[in-house]
C-alpha cells in the first residue's frame, strides 16, 4: 500500500511538470502567432496608412451600407459580404481613417486565428515564418486594411483547410466549428472563389468517405453564399444567369493564358486590364518562380516524415485557387491570388525550416547565412512595392477628391448624378448617384439621364479629345484634372 501510494504521488509529480511545460509551450506559440499578426497590423498602418482615399471597387461594396453617398451599381460577379463587414463603421461615419484601421485591426486578428486553426498540424516557429512571409507580401499588406474581399477568402481558406484537417471522428468541437465558419466565411465574400478552393476538399472528402466533415463544409459554403444565390433570383432571374453575366462582364471566362499578366501586375499594377506593359524587374518576380520550388520541396519533406497530407492539402487548394486567375480570365490583378498565397506559406515555411535545420557542419552556417540574406532582399523588394503603389495609388484618390470639390464649387452637390469617365468613385467622393448606358455597369439610358438633368444637378466626365453623350453636348463645361466635365444644374442659369 505504501509503495503504491508513494508511486502514485511520483506519477502526479511527473505528470506535473509535463502538463506544464506543454501549457508554457501553448502560450509561447500563441505569443508567437500573435506577434506576428500585431505586426501585420502596425505594418498596414505605417506603410500604406489610414489616409489612403477609398478605391473603385471599394467605393462600390462601402455606398452598399454607406450613410455618405447614395449605393453605386452592384454588378452580377460581385458579392455583399465585404459590405456587410465594414457595415458597422460606414453605417454612421464617412471616415476613411477609421475604416483603415478597422479592417487592418480586423485583417491582424483573422490573420491569428488562421494561423491558430493548424496548431498541431505544424509546429508554431512553422506557423510564424508561414505567417510572416504571407503578411510581408506587399499585396497582402496593401490589401488587408483595405474593403475588399480577396483577402478574406485567403484567410478563410488556409483556415477550412486546417480545419478540415483537424475535423475528425472525435476531434472537439471547435474543429467542426471553425470548418463550418471558416467555409461561410468564403463564400461570404467570393462564392465562386469560394468553391474552387474548396474543391481538393470536396474531393478528398468523397474519396475518403468522410460524410461528416463533408456535410459541415457545404453546410458553410451553402450559409456563407446564400444571399449571393438568393439575390441572383430576385435581379438576375437565376443562378445560372447570373454566373453568364458575371463572366461577360470579366470578358467571358475560357482558356486564357494569364501567367505574364499576373507576372506584369507584381510590380504594383493594382489592375492590368488590359495587361501590355513590360514585365517588372527581375528582382521583383524572382519570388513568384521560387514559391513552387519551395512548396514542392516543403512537400518532399513531409512526405519523407511521413505526414504528407497537412502540406499536401493546402498545396492542393493552392493550386485549385489560383487556376482560374491564371487560365480562364483574361486579364490579372496581383490580390487574386492572395488565397493561393496564404495556403502556399505553409509548406513554404516548412521547407526553409527544413533548410535551416537540415544543412550539416561546416554547411550549415553559409546556409543559414545565404536563406537570412534572402528573405531580407525579399522583404525589401517587397516593402518598396508596397510604398510605390500605396504612394501613387494615394495620388489617384486624391485627384478623385478635388473632382469632387471643384464639382461642388460648380453647383453639382448631392442629390446629384454623375455619369462617365470613372464616374463611380468620383460620385461615392461627391455624394452622388452614378449611372452609365454601356459597358459592365450600364443602369441607365440616355433619355433617363437627360431627363434627371431637369430635376437635379448632373454632370459627366469625359476624357480630353473625346465628344460627350448627346445629352450633354449644350452642356457647359470645365477642364478639371486633365478631363472636361459637363454639367447641367437646374435653377443655376447653366
Amino acid at each position: 500500500m505504501t509503495g503504491s501510494v508513494h508511486a502514485t504521488l511520483a506519477g502526479m509529480r511527473r505528470e506535473r511538470p509535463q502538463r506544464g511545460l506543454e501549457g508554457a509551450r501553448a502560450c509561447r506559440a500563441t505569443a508567437a502567432l500573435a506577434a506576428v499578426a500585431a505586426a501585420f497590423t502596425l505594418a498596414q498602418l505605417f506603410l500604406v496608412g489610414p489616409g489612403m482615399g477609398l478605391g473603385w471597387d471599394e467605393t462600390v461594396y462601402v455606398s452598399q451600407v454607406s450613410a455618405h453617398a447614395p449605393a453605386a451599381f452592384f454588378s452580377a460577379p460581385r458579392a455583399r459580404g465585404i459590405s456587410l463587414l465594414v457595415a458597422p463603421v460606414t453605417a454612421w461615419s464617412s471616415s476613411t481613417a477609421l475604416l483603415r484601421i478597422y479592417l487592418a485591426v480586423l485583417s491582424g486578428l483573422a490573420l491569428f486565428l488562421a494561423l491558430r486553426a493548424w496548431r498541431g498540424l505544424f509546429p508554431a516557429r512553422v506557423l510564424a515564418l508561414a505567417g510572416a512571409l504571407f503578411a510581408s507580401l506587399w499585396v497582402t499588406l496593401f490589401y488587408g486594411p483595405q474593403a475588399m474581399p480577396n483577402y478574406w477568402v485567403a484567410v478563410g481558406a488556409s483556415a477550412a483547410v486546417a480545419c478540415f484537417l483537424q475535423a475528425r471522428d472525435g476531434a472537439g468541437r471547435r474543429a467542426w466549428w471553425g470548418l463550418a465558419a471558416s467555409a461561410a466565411l468564403m463564400a461570404w465574400m467570393r462564392p465562386t472563389d469560394a468553391v474552387w478552393a474548396a474543391l481538393p476538399l470536396l474531393a478528398l472528402g468523397l474519396a475518403r468517405r468522410r460524410w461528416r466533415a463533408l456535410a459541415v463544409l457545404l453546410a458553410g459554403l451553402a450559409a456563407g453564399a446564400a444571399e449571393w444565390v438568393i439575390e441572383a433570383y430576385v435581379r438576375y432571374g437565376g443562378l445560372l444567369h447570373r454566373l453568364s453575366v458575371g463572366s461577360a462582364i470579366q470578358g467571358g471566362l475560357g482558356w486564357h493564358l494569364a501567367v505574364t499578366d499576373q507576372l506584369r501586375s507584381l510590380g504594383g499594377e493594382t489592375l492590368c486590364r488590359p495587361c501590355t506593359g513590360p514585365l517588372p524587374d527581375p528582382a521583383v518576380t524572382v519570388w513568384w518562380f521560387a514559391l513552387p520550388v519551395l512548396a514542392a520541396l516543403g512537400l518532399v519533406v513531409a512526405v519523407r516524415a511521413r505526414r504528407p497530407a497537412a502540406t499536401a492539402l493546402p498545396l492542393a487548394c493552392a493550386v485549385s485557387a489560383a487556376f482560374p486567375y491564371l487560365f480562364l480570365i483574361g486579364y490579372a490583378a496581383p490580390r487574386f491570388l492572395l488565397p493561393a498565397y496564404a495556403l502556399l506559406a505553409l509548406p513554404v515555411a516548412d521547407a526553409l525550416g527544413h533548410l535551416f535545420t537540415a544543412a550539416r557542419r561546416p554547411w550549415r552556417a553559409p546556409v543559414t547565412t545565404l536563406i537570412c540574406l534572402g528573405l531580407a532582399a525579399h522583404l525589401a523588394v517587397q516593402l518598396a512595392v508596397l510604398v510605390h503603389t500605396a504612394n501613387s495609388t494615394t495620388t489617384d484618390h486624391r485627384a478623385w477628391s478635388r473632382t469632387a470639390s471643384d464639382l461642388h464649387r460648380l453647383g453639382v452637390r448631392p442629390p446629384c448624378l454623375l455619369t462617365g469617365d470613372d464616374a463611380i468613385p468620383v460620385a461615392f467622393y461627391t455624394g452622388c448617384s452614378s449611372a452609365a448606358t454601356d459597358g459592365p455597369n450600364a443602369n441607365s439610358t440616355a433619355d433617363r439621364i437627360a431627363g434627371t438633368a431637369r430635376s437635379m444637378p448632373v454632370a459627366t466626365l469625359v476624357p480630353l479629345g473625346t465628344r460627350p453623350p448627346s445629352y450633354a453636348r449644350d452642356w457647359p463645361s470645365a477642364l478639371l484634372d486633365g478631363q472636361r466635365l459637363y454639367h447641367s444644374v437646374p435653377g443655376s442659369g447653366r
